[in-house]
C-alpha cells in the first residue's frame, strides 16, 4: 500500500510516534543481514549519484578506483580533484535505539547506521588529503519519512560528522551479533560495529 494513504504522528521534524504508526517496523532482528545485497543496492544509487553530478557542467565525477576511499571522485572542469563522495543504503530501521543506547539522544525513525571503522577512516582519509567529503544515505522502507516517495537522500560532511562523533563518542556506538548473510565467500564481510546519526543532524538531498 502507498505511503499516502496513511497517516504517521509526527512529534517533531523526522519523529514519529512508533507506538500508533500504521505501518510498523519489525524491531524483531532475524540475524538476517544480506551484505550483497546491500552493496548492489548501494552501487545502483552511486551511479544514479554519479549521473546527477555530471549534469552540472562545472563538474565531473566518477568512480573512485582508490581502495578504502570513498565511493565517488569529484573534479571541476579544470580536471582537479574537488572532494569526495561515499554512498550509503539505510534499509533497516534501529526500532531498539532507545533501549540499546539509552544516551544517544535518538528516536527510532530519525537514526541512520554508519560503519563505525569505515566513519574513523574517513576521518583520516579527509585530514590526509585536505579536500571534502560527503557522506550520503539512502533511506528507504522508512515512509513515515520518505513519505509520498519510496526514498529520500540526506547527506552531509566528514567535518559535521566528526563534530557529532566527538559530541557523544561511545552513546552511539552499538555492536550486534553476526548473522546470516555475513560471510561471502568464507570471508566475514558484514557490518557489526555501527554509529549512530539523526536524520536532522544531516542534510535533505533536493533532487
Amino acid at each position: 500500500m502507498a505511503a499516502n494513504q496513511h497517516t504517521y504522528k509526527e512529534l517533531s521534524n523526522n519523529i514519529f510516534d512508533c507506538h500508533v504508526c500504521p505501518t510498523p517496523c519489525d524491531g524483531i532482528s532475524k540475524m538476517k543481514y544480506i551484505f550483497m545485497k546491500d552493496v548492489e543496492f548501494a552501487e545502483k544509487n552511486e551511479a544514479f549519484i554519479i549521473k546527477q553530478i555530471n549534469m552540472d557542467p562545472n563538474f565531473r565525477a566518477e568512480k573512485c578506483e582508490k581502495e578504502g576511499y570513498p565511493d565517488i571522485a569529484v573534479y571541476n572542469s579544470s580536471n582537479q580533484l574537488q572532494k569526495y563522495v561515499e554512498v550509503k543504503a539505510q534499509r533497516r530501521t534501529f526500532m531498539s535505539v532507545e533501549r540499546l543506547l539509552p544516551h544517544s539522544n535518538l528516536k527510532p525513525s530519525e537514526t541512520l547506521a554508519l560503519n563505525l571503522s569505515d566513519l574513523l577512516r574517513y576521518f583520516d582519509i579527509k585530514k590526509e588529503v585536505n579536500l571534502p567529503i560527503d557522506i550520503v544515505w539512502i533511506v528507504t522502507k522508512r515512509p513515515c519519512v520518505t513519505g509520498q516517495k519510496s526514498y529520500k537522500y540526506f547527506y552531509q560532511s566528514v567535518d559535521e560528522l566528526e563534530r557529532v562523533y566527538n559530541n557523544y563518542k561511545e552513546k552511539r556506538r552499538f555492536r550486534r551479533k553476526s548473522g546470516q548473510g555475513d560471510i561471502v565467500d568464507g570471508v566475514h564481510k558484514g557490518v557489526t560495529v555501527n554509529y549512530h546519526f539523526s536524520i536532522n543532524e544531516l542534510i535533505k538531498w533536493e533532487e
